[in-house]
């Protein structure tokens, strides 16, 4: 099964901004405006490499998940993929 986890830490400066974050990917050089989910997404793999699953079940622990679908889940880890701030293991 497929599991991800954030890009190293000393690769992302995540600065939050009021209701938005950026995050600076040092590797690209590419400055990221994101809104929830992913500032979340990108806490909830640093520290552990997590499948879609295990991720989701830590999501509906941390916060109040009412529709929670694990599909949509991994297109948008497989998006963070494509920008690099997730790897996908």
């Amino acid at each position: 099964m497929t599991a991800y986890r954030a890009a190293p830490p000393e690769t992302l400066r995540i600065v939050p901004l009021d209701a938005l974050t950026l995050i600076y990917h040092r590797a690209s050089g590419i400055t990221h405006v994101v809104d929830a989910p992913v500032p979340e997404l990108i806490e909830g793999l640093a520290a552990d490499a997590l499948t879609v699953g295990q991720l989701l079940a830590r999501l509906k622990d941390q916060y109040d998940l009412l529709d929670a679908d694990p599909a949509a889940l991994a297109v948008r880890l497989d998006e963070l993929v494509q920008a690099g701030l997730v790897e996908r293991l």
